[in-house]
């Protein structure tokens, strides 16, 4: 059946089927999150599913590629998120106990450092302890009433946490097992040239990909990294430094040395002059190189955004999406830049048919 736009039947059959897509959107939305990493999931996983389909039918080959995912992507994921609760409780009754004294640690550095270093800061007000007394005392009645919230929205949410993973798992076995189906469908579907569609499907792959391999991946080797240097030099809470460390990594130009520098300088003025040391150098020579080496051979060239791009993407995509953000907001940051090159390769082209 083909559409002609210039017919009131056809031009209301265009704004039933967007009328009816933004209906099923929104049925879908309270899921988005566990639709939206089981589609990610499926795309990063699809090489493997193909390798299992050379030696086992296709239902088996989708359950052995989600039974791998389980292992070595959710359980561990889950086995880390509950370390970490229980390394933040408890710093946090560290911090309410008093065994923390942030301002006395504080008064420790300043009493460490130059004249010139501390002039420095007076400057800028940063000696005043009982101003910043007060500014900590703030953030911890903040940091508390949080963790009170969270922890309260955690025990009541765990059902619908466990009803979002079964969600999760049970449309990834279909995207991985039926995904070449379902992608010519929408090929087909969608009102683009074949052209068009080759580029923007192909950069879509190509993001999603970059994304996990090439920023959580490299995020989570510098912060594991990091973690583990930080246990060797008997640093407190070094799962919940590590955390840290591999969330600012997703953030390019940044990263880990956002947690890490600041702690060796700290360090260095107490009086642990090789704990410093070695903390710096391990940071530059190891964790700093981390992402200059992976990165290219996890992604490649197929991808280039301008740091700064990936940065504000990154940041405004968490904003706005929370965790989720780390994928949409490089995605949709790609894809705008896609679909602008589209449009200026086909204005040239217009212009060069023109000039003729």
């Amino acid at each position: 059946m083909r559409i002609d736009l210039s017919t009131l039947e056809d031009k209301t059959f265009i704004w039933l089927v967007i009328a009816i897509s933004l209906a099923f959107a929104w049925i879908l939305w309270p899921f988005y999150g566990a639709v939206l990493w089981g589609t990610v999931l499926a795309i990063v996983f699809a090489p493997l599913y193909r390798r299992f389909c050379a030696s086992m039918r296709p239902t088996l080959a989708a359950l052995a590629t989600v039974a791998v995912i389980v292992l070595i992507v959710i359980l561990p994921s889950t086995l880390v998120m509950a370390s970490l609760v229980r390394e933040a409780s408890s710093v946090y009754a560290m911090f309410k106990s008093g065994e923390v004294n942030l301002a006395g640690s504080f008064q420790h550095v300043l009493d460490a450092l130059p004249a010139w270093a501390v002039g420095l800061l007076d400057r800028f007000g940063l000696t005043d302890l009982a101003g910043i007394q007060e500014v900590l005392s703030a953030v911890l009645g903040r940091a508390s009433q949080l963790i009170a919230t969270q922890a309260l929205n955690v025990g009541q949410a765990t059902f619908e946490l466990v009803v979002r993973l079964f969600v999760m798992l049970y449309l990834l076995f279909f995207l991985i097992r039926d995904g070449d189906q379902l992608f010519k469908v929408i090929k087909d579907a969608v009102p683009l040239r074949a052209e068009q569609q080759r580029v923007i499907f192909s950069k879509f792959a190509t993001v999603v990909r970059a994304t996990v391999k090439g920023t959580i991946v490299v995020a989570i080797l510098q912060g594991a990294l990091g973690g583990l240097m930080f246990w060797f030099l008997g640093i407190r809470a070094a799962l919940l430094w590590a955390a840290l460390m591999a969330l600012l990594s997703l953030l390019p130009a940044v990263g880990a040395a956002l947690v890490w520098f600041p702690v060796a300088l700290y360090l260095l003025a107490t009086g642990a002059v090789w704990q410093g040391l070695v903390l710096i150098a391990f940071g530059v020579l190891v964790i700093g190189l981390v992402d200059n080496l992976l990165r290219p051979i996890l992604v490649g060239t197929d991808i280039k955004m301008p740091d700064y791009v990936v940065l504000l993407s990154t940041l405004g995509g968490i904003e706005i999406f929370g965790m989720n953000g780390i994928v949409l907001g490089p995605l949709i940051a790609a894809m705008f830049m896609v679909v602008w090159d589209i449009l200026s390769a086909s204005r040239r082209a217009q212009d060069r048919k023109a000039s003729r």
